[in-house]
C-alpha cells in the first residue's frame, strides 16, 4: 500500500526554492516528509508505514519494501525517481538485518547506486526495524567521468 503525497506550499527563502512535501494522511508530523533546496531534495526517514499509519507485517524485508514504496511516493511527486537518489542512509534495529535490507534495497537501486551508510540504532519511530532517508537531485544527474 503506498503513501498519498501532495505538494504543498512552494515558496522563496534567501534564493533558495523549498518544496514541502507531505503525506497527506491522518498521522501528524512535526517535520517536512521532503524539503527541496533548489535542485536538492532532502528526504526524511521513511519507515515501513502504510497509509493507515501501521507498521507493515513480514520482518524487517516488508518494512524496508514499504519505506522504500514509500520514498518512491515523494519521489515521484517531486518530478524523479530513485535514479535522483544520490545519498540514502539506513538505520538499522539490528545490524544483523543489514543483507536483508540490501536484498530489498537493490530492487530500487539498480545502477548508478547513491552513496550509503548503514547504522544500527537503539531504536526507531513505532518500533520500526529500519528507516531509510536520502538526498535527491532534481533534473538530470550527469557522470563525472
Amino acid at each position: 500500500m503506498h503513501c498519498n503525497v501532495g505538494v504543498k506550499h512552494p515558496y522563496s527563502f534567501q534564493n533558495q526554492s523549498l518544496l514541502l512535501i507531505h503525506i497527506l494522511n491522518d498521522i501528524v508530523t512535526t517535520f517536512s516528509q521532503a524539503v527541496l533546496v533548489d535542485r536538492t531534495m532532502y528526504i526524511s526517514g521513511q519507515i515501513g508505514m502504510d497509509i493507515s499509519g501501521q507498521l507493515v507485517v513480514g520482518g524487517v524485508e516488508a518494512q524496508a519494501k514499504q519505506a522504500l514504496i514509500n520514498m518512491g511516493e515523494i519521489l515521484k511527486a517531486a518530478g524523479c525517481g530513485y535514479e535522483n537518489v544520490v545519498k540514502t542512509t539506513v538505520l538499522l534495529a539490528d545490524i544483523n538485518d543489514f543483507n536483508n535490507v540490501n536484498d530489498v534495497y537493490k530492487q530500487f537501486f539498480k545502477s548508478n547506486f547513491p552513496a550509503r551508510a548503514a547504522y544500527q540504532v537503539a531504536a526507531l519511530p513505532r518500533g520500526g526495524l529500519v528507516e531509510i532517508e536520502a538526498v535527491a537531485v532534481l533534473g538530470p544527474i550527469t557522470d563525472a567521468s
